[in-house]
């Protein structure tokens, strides 16, 4: 046996010469892979520089350095790369994308809360975005809401004061303008955190709209955030 079952981090072997070398890259494994953050999962090349302890998962496709290795996670140490594949159940954060990733043994699921053993998965996103405040009795963000997604709330926080002399504003769909609040503040600072009454489903893709109270918006830009839950099809 050269290497631990589940980490795959080398072993010393008897009369091993230069042993140091051994622990030093099983050190720099465990490093790697406890805590896991991987800087991209979608990467195809290794980058031009790296620093020690960088990680990648390395996705189908790959070239260069990575080319036959598609599947494992490399870590960068030393001037080069060494492999570890993952094992299935392995939690990640993909730095590149913001969000937390788990893996089904083929593809690394991002936002994943639960996964079958053909891949179908819950997912669990936040949809986080700026909007910019457009002039007029109403400012919308186009196709914010994602359509097969099931939406517990909206949450923003207003990072630039809405101009004119309305009095508050709503935001909401177009079935309904103040399901996610009404009478809001519209200064900078200020925040909305708006729960579905029940989870609601949104079949196809939907507009969020903001709609101001006692006088139409003139400028102004806010943080929203949509927290959705997917469901992700079975593979063949």
């Amino acid at each position: 046996m050269f290497e631990t079952p589940r980490l795959a981090l080398p072993l010393l072997q008897a009369a091993q010469a230069q042993k140091h070398v051994t622990v030093n890259e099983a050190m720099v494994r465990l490093d790697g892979l406890t805590q896991l953050d991987l800087l991209s999962a979608s990467s195809l090349s290794p980058p031009s520089v790296a620093a020690d302890g960088d990680c990648y998962a390395i996705p189908d496709g790959s070239t260069g350095a990575w080319t036959g290795r598609e599947g494992k996670v490399a870590i960068y140490t030393n001037g080069g790369w060494v492999f570890v594949a993952p094992r299935v159940g392995w939690r990640a954060w993909i730095i590149d994308v913001s969000s937390s990733a788990l893996f089904d043994g083929a593809d690394w699921m991002l936002g994943a809360v639960a996964i079958s053993q053909n891949g179908a998965a819950m997912v669990h996103e936040v949809v986080e975005f700026d909007h910019v405040i457009s002039a007029g009795a109403t400012s919308v963000a186009v196709g914010a809401i994602p359509g097969s997604s099931v939406v517990f709330g909206v949450t923003g926080r207003v990072t630039q004061t809405f101009g004119g002399t309305l009095s508050g504003w709503q935001l909401g769909v177009a079935a309904s303008a103040d399901r996610y609040g009404n009478g809001l503040s519209f200064q900078t600072g200020s925040w909305v955190r708006g729960l579905s009454e029940t989870p609601i489903t949104y079949h196809d893709v939907e507009n969020l709209i903001l709609t101001p109270e006692g006088a139409n918006f003139v400028d102004g830009s806010i943080r929203l955030a949509i927290n959705l839950l997917r469901l992700n099809l079975p593979r063949l």
